[in-house]
């Protein structure tokens, strides 16, 4: 299988939400992740841009009734960089997460202008 971009992680963020789930959400958490990898064209209702933020994109998942968001960027084309998560309790997305994800990613950023100092 030929993977069509490939996902790293940025801090802790993810890791800290991915670590907090039940078996079942990491599973299908890993299966959208492989969609994103593999999938020339995502699906939107796995893969969305967030509107309010220019490159900010949120990974969308459901299960059992529970609504699960990651928040990404790309960077280089295909690489897609996942920040934070959180489980959603209501139709619109809470602005504090997407503030928080919109700083993660300028330190992202702001950080790979570092290294090429």
């Amino acid at each position: 299988m030929e993977y069509k971009r490939k996902i790293i992680v940025y801090g802790d963020y993810f890791a800290e939400f991915y670590d907090k789930q039940i078996s079942s959400v990491k599973n299908k958490i890993n299966y959208v992740l492989n969609l994103v990898r593999v999938e020339e064209h995502i699906p939107s209702r796995f893969f969305r841009s967030i509107d309010t933020v220019s490159g900010l994109f949120e990974i969308r998942i459901e299960m059992e009734g529970n609504i699960f968001r990651i928040f990404c960027c790309f960077d280089e084309g295909k690489l897609v960089v996942l920040f934070n998560g959180f489980q959603k309790k209501t139709q619109k997305t809470p602005p504090k997460e997407i503030e928080k994800a919109t700083q993660i990613m300028k330190e992202y950023f702001n950080s790979k202008k570092g290294d090429k100092l």
